[in-house]
């Protein structure tokens, strides 16, 4: 084995491979919530979902089935009475080393009717999971009130320990985004000293035991706390943290890694540091600081959420947990530093993870003794020892350096023209390929792009990388469609050719060739379409695309017939309508009922957190379809056996809501409605009604599960005027007011029915120029002051699908400092592309001494009239009435006085771009310093 000086040697005289002879390949999609996965030896891939599937994919049948079911809650109901969807669930998965000869997997998932996490061992035999012989390893008791963080994750060493990550289980909401440390009585819920913080209890960990033959576990050596220490769990290995996701370990090292996910605060206060995600790296056991430090150590005030008073900050070298929820150690060991740390916005110490919602995955150490010498698509050695890192929010792999002692050396984007959106997993196979398990865009709920990805590495001739698309992707008969292998590429210059198979229910029912060939189908149905782009040698790779014939998707829209569709205005409504047209239901108030139509509205500062959002449209939805099952209801025979809240000759509706709460068992239930049943309520037989569809049956079974929720409060009627009021506690922020519309068709018989949906983003009038769309030219300082430089000929920012309408004037915010030999120039507006129509532009922007910090000099520099920009001259005095130390146009502290540019009217929208203009700067010159743009009605 080489030794570590010998590896870190060979490692930095690798080459980097080219980016195409990586190939990214979609195996699976339309995955609902996907949560992590494993693999077994003989190369089968396990992965579960969230509402309790335990799934399988065959790489060599390339066939995804169900292999077990998990009952598990899936439900918060606080203390008032309202119930949520929940992150929990089934929540994590791990393969027994010893696979091969005992067949057991471990689970993680949240128990169906008490509050409690459990972590159980099962056997897979051959493809069947012995649920009902699972024996229970480790109980982790929570609360179920209050969102949330749950971790989950998994992974063995070498030695057959087992590590589990175990979220903090504690409310968020009540602390700004700060430190939940509310002590006040009735609210442990919302202090994470009794969980993070606490010795004695689970959550908030890392947890390492060693799984015995019997079912039960042993305390390996080396935890954080010894066995018997009074106060404590043996079980932890570290401590202090929020939300610990996938947890890997390093073969060579013994070293754990995993991505922490941090708080909301977007701002550094006087009650502590703004929030930050992290990547860690554990050399031993440890304390890791949450809930009293973030980052790099940065550390909170001791709040006092009775009264507000804000008190010292806590000590990293010896913090104290002095909580009356605490029932652990008091004097906790001293608290570690993330190994990498970033908030929302840039980051000073890693810039290249950019700016924007965050959300730290995790991911593996690459080392390819890992993989058997046989292993075709091992990954080259320039990735010897390094982790590859994935951020669900961001889309990001980096690769991450570490130098001969473990430590953080540098990093770079892997695949940096690829995305890996809202990956949840990330692993290498044992054959050495890296797979990624994607949750997809919206939460607590089956995505279009929920997969499971796969990226080989090609060191001789590369397969093709393919794009698959259609014309429409559903519609009634008679269905035509066009089909386009456009983006297919072939890195090695083949030519390739292209063979379409078009499958029903796993028969193949038509074959087409060709690039981009038209598809007819007759019959009603659900369609796999598969282009299979093969190279001369013989080297394929596929894509495939679902195309379903019998229901055209309706189609959902928001009118603003009258108002800017991109931002809102304080004090101005804005007039809308929610319109839907569906082919085979009608239109909205003729075949369409307006109660079958949800909007909603929620309000998103800056880090909300998108999973409450997405608990309020998951409600909407549901009293939504409520509302069409309780018509459908009352048009049949229902009636008749069942009543809602006293039991009839069948049990009442109440009844089934709370036998079945927290399970997903619509289509099970719904089935039933159909072919009828009994045994489950008594020896009365529920009758068949086969003239339902299972459509309609969805929608009266999901009713009856909706009932007792309260409804949702952030509905809005389908036609009205917006108030864009910033609730109370966010006043300050600029956030975004985001509008939701959306429709369930009926479907029919065979296929089932369609949900559309249409968004309204509109955003704070200003816009930061950190957060641009496009940047070109642009230097992004963050020290000593942050600032955005726009640097050689005509850089520029711009922002995508602005609608204009309405708008008048912007000011700009920009100055450029002589102490940085700016030029100066004018900053022109134009559309669609940097050369695109001008329709306006600023006054010549200056060359100032003034840095905007102390008064300026006496003699500032400014733009004498006529004189060529960037000329420097003296400043004249500042104007009667201009506050003290401003002149030039430089503000004393508030930075540069904005300019007024009046632009020509446009309407609908567009690409926006700012262009910094004067054709005398040099190359590597700033031409200005951008700070700020408001657009103004």
């Amino acid at each position: 084995m080489l030794s570590c000086v010998s590896l870190w040697s060979f490692q930095g005289n690798a080459q980097a491979p080219d980016e195409n002879r990586f190939v990214k390949s979609v195996l699976n999609e339309k995955l609902d919530e996907p949560m992590e996965m494993d693999f077994l030896p003989d190369g089968r891939i396990l992965f579960v979902e969230r509402k309790g599937d335990v799934k399988q994919y065959n790489p060599s049948t390339k066939e995804t089935k169900v292999i077990g079911h998990i009952v598990v809650n899936t439900k918060y109901k606080n203390r008032v009475g309202v119930v949520r969807e929940a992150e929990e669930g089934l929540m994590g998965i791990a393969v027994d080393p010893n696979f091969k000869v005992n067949h057991w997997l471990y689970l993680y998932y949240a128990h169906p009717t008490e509050s409690k996490h459990i972590l159980v061992r099962m056997e897979l035999k051959g493809e069947e999971l012995l649920i009902d012989q699972q024996k229970v390893m480790l109980e982790v008791p929570t609360q179920r009130e209050e969102c949330c963080h749950t971790g989950g994750g998994m992974a063995f060493d070498k030695s057959g320990n087992l590590f589990l990550t175990v979220g903090n289980n504690t409310s968020n909401s009540n602390s700004d985004g700060y430190a939940p440390i509310d002590e006040r009585a009735g609210q442990a819920y919302w202090d994470d000293q009794r969980g993070a913080a606490n010795t004695n209890n689970l959550l908030g960990k890392i947890l390492r035991i060693h799984p015995e033959k019997d079912g039960s576990y042993t305390i390996p050596k080396g935890n954080l706390f010894p066995v018997g220490t009074p106060k404590t769990r043996p079980e932890i290995y570290t401590m202090g943290h929020r939300n610990p996701w996938r947890v890997s370990v390093d073969s060579k090292t013994g070293y754990i890694y995993w991505g922490e996910v941090g708080p909301d605060a977007s701002v550094d206060s006087d009650r502590g540091p703004r929030g930050y995600d992290e990547f860690n790296q554990a050399k031993g056991p440890g304390f890791f600081g949450w809930p009293y430090f973030i980052g790099d150590n940065k550390a909170y005030a001791d709040y006092n959420f009775e009264n507000s008073a804000v008190g010292p900050r806590f000590n990293p070298a010896k913090p104290l947990n002095e909580s009356p929820n605490n029932d652990g150690l008091k004097e906790l060991p001293a608290a570690q530093k993330a190994f990498i740390w970033y908030p929302y916005g840039t980051s000073e110490e890693f810039p290249l993870v950019g700016a924007s919602g965050r959300s730290a995955t995790g991911g593996p150490v690459y080392h390819r003794s890992d993989f058997p010498s046989t292993a075709k698509r091992a990954f080259p050695s320039y990735y010897e020892g390094k982790w590859l890192i994935v951020e669900f929010m961001r889309g990001w792999i980096m690769s991450v350096t570490l130098d001969e002692n473990g430590n953080y050396k540098s990093m770079e984007r892997f695949l940096p023209n690829q995305s890996f959106g809202s990956a949840i997993d990330m692993k290498f196979s044992p054959d050495g390929d890296l797979y990624v398990l994607e949750y997809g865009s919206a939460w607590f709920r089956g995505n279009d792009n929920a997969r499971l990805v796969k990226v080989e590495y090609q060191g001789g001739n590369r397969k093709p990388a393919v794009e698959v698309s259609a014309g429409k992707l559903s519609g009634s008969l008679p269905f035509k469609t066009k089909l386009s292998a456009e983006g297919t590429k072939d890195y090695d210059g083949d030519k390739l050719s292209y063979t379409w198979t078009v499958k029903k229910q796993g028969k193949v029912v038509k074959t087409l060739s060709g690039e981009s060939p038209e598809l007819t189908l007759s019959q009603v149905g659900k369609y796999q379409v598969v282009l299979k782009a093969t190279d001369p040698k013989g080297l394929s790779n596929t894509a495939s695309l679902e195309v379903q014939v019998g229901n055209e998707s309706p189609n959902v829209d928001i009118v603003v017939p009258n108002g800017n569709k991109s931002f809102y205005f304080p004090g101005k409504k804005l007039a809308y309508q929610i319109q839907v047209e569906d082919k085979e239901d009608g239109v909205l108030g003729k075949g369409i009922a307006p109660e079958s139509v949800a909007a909603t509205i929620d309000y998103i500062a800056s880090g909300y957190d998108p999973i409450e959002m997405s608990q309020s449209h998951r409600k909407a939805d549901s009293d939504l379809f409520a509302s069409v099952g309780l018509k459908l209801i009352n048009q049949s025979d229902c009636k008749s056996c069942h009543l809602p809240n006293v039991r009839s000759v069948g049990p009442s509706y109440q009844e089934v809501a709370a036998k079945y709460k927290g399970q997903n068992v619509v289509d099970q239930l719904s089935a039933k409605v159909i072919s009828g049943g009994m045994g489950v309520w008594g020896e009365h037989a529920m009758s068949a009604h086969p003239q339902i569809s299972k459509a309609d049956a969805k929608s009266m079974v999901n009713y009856i599960l909706s009932l007792g929720d309260k409804k949702a409060n952030n509905n809005i009627p389908l036609a009205g005027e917006i108030d864009a009021v910033v609730p109370k506690e966010q006043v300050g922020s600029k956030g975004v007011f985001v509008v939701r519309a959306t429709y369930l068709d009926k479907g029919n018989n065979k296929i089932a029915p369609a949900q559309s949906e249409k968004w309204l983003l509109l955003r704070h009038p200003a816009l930061d120029p950190e957060k641009a769309d496009l940047r070109f030219g642009i230097q992004q300082l963050i020290t000593p002051a942050r600032a955005t430089n726009m640097v050689g000929q005509n850089p520029y920012i711009a922002y995508k699908q602005l609608d204009l309408t309405g708008i008048k004037s912007m000011d700009i915010s920009a100055s450029a400092q002589a102490r940085t030999n700016a030029t100066g120039g004018v900053i022109e507006i134009r559309l669609d592309s940097p050369t695109g129509t001008l329709i306006g532009k600023t006054t010549p922007i200056a060359v100032s001494q003034a840095t905007g910090f102390g008064p300026p000099p006496a003699a500032a520099n400014t733009q004498q009239k006529g004189a060529p920009l960037g000329t420097p001259t003296t400043a004249p005095a500042p104007a009667a009435g201009a506050p003290a130390g401003q002149a030039g146009g430089q503000r004393r502290m508030g930075g540069p006085a904005p300019i007024k540019v009046d632009i020509q009217a446009v309407n609908g929208t567009h690409d926006v771009y700012f262009v910094a203009v004067n054709p005398q700067t040099a190359p590597q010159q700033i031409v200005v310093q951008i700070s700020g743009i408001e657009v103004k009605q």
